[in-house]
């Protein structure tokens, strides 16, 4: 879906970010319940830094709806 208006792109940006962390997520959970807490960290960092960039994105998206 091509997007024109910055804040939607903004907001896409986040929704995939957002996604990129959720799956981090889900492999921290299943290294953590598997006992590879070192694998676990390392994903649960990448889903830290996919979740701020998702939240920047966000906030961005919100100023450029409201210009």
């Amino acid at each position: 879906m091509p997007l024109k208006h910055p804040a939607s792109k903004h907001h896409m940006d986040a929704a995939e970010r957002h996604h990129e962390a959720a799956k981090h997520h889900h492999s921290a959970a299943v290294h953590h319940e598997a006992g590879d807490h070192d694998k676990a960290k390392e994903h649960s960092n990448k889903a830290r830094e996919h979740g701020n960039a998702a939240v920047e994105h966000g906030k961005k998206g919100h100023e450029e709806s409201h210009k």
